[in-house]
């Protein structure tokens, strides 16, 4: 049994991983699995993913960057496609983007691609670029950090459980089970290469 502050704590540790290479990432993928059934199940690969004890209850482990287009549009299509292993309990995303507030948001109802859209909103004087780090546990739980480029500081991190509802929720289709898929398809705690590490 995970202890209630197990994905909050999994989701400040990934912002601050992700933090510490600098802005303009790819989106990231991670598996959280059990620090203690990893521990016991593979022992050097907790090794290599600094995980010497359980003190931190849940590990990331890093799945690279995702495949395919992470487009809004495309996100959702691509996380339904993961299936985990029965021993992730759980997934989280980090995720750039360009937030812009409602009034320019309504400006922007009318352009038709999307290119078009990126280029506008881009070079819009109102616009925030930020990192969201959203988390998902397979029994249901959601976590979600928050970090903005203009301040950019461990200390203004905002985090909540309901602060990216909509990335939580897509992230939660990579454990519903998908018609006609077979089990154990998709990434994994297996295979993980060494240059996936996961502490700072």
């Amino acid at each position: 049994m995970l202890p209630p502050d197990a994905l909050s704590r999994a989701v400040v540790e990934i912002e601050k991983h992700v933090s510490s290479a600098g802005w303009d990432q790819p989106a990231q993928l991670f598996a959280l699995v059990p620090t203690e059934e990893l521990l016991r199940a593979e022992p050097q690969l907790a090794a290599e993913l600094g995980a010497e004890d359980a003190s931190q209850p849940l590990t990331p482990v890093a799945q690279g960057e995702l495949p395919g287009g992470v487009e809004d549009d495309h996100l959702a299509d691509t996380l339904g496609r993961i299936e985990w292993p029965d021993g992730v309990a759980g997934c989280a995303l980090a995720i750039e983007r360009i937030v812009l507030p409602a009034a320019a948001e309504s400006g922007l109802s009318s352009v038709e691609s999307d290119t078009e859209l990126a280029r506008l909103a881009g070079s819009d004087p109102r616009r925030h670029e930020v990192r969201m780090v959203a988390a998902v546990l397979r029994e249901g739980g959601r976590f979600g950090a928050v970090r903005l480029r203009a301040h950019d500081e461990d200390s203004a991190v905002l985090t909540g459980i309901d602060l990216v509802p909509t990335l939580c929720e897509v992230l939660s289709l990579t454990f519903e089970p998908s018609v006609g898929s077979r089990s154990g398809e998709g990434p994994g705690v297996d295979g993980v290469s060494n240059d996936e590490e996961k502490r700072p």
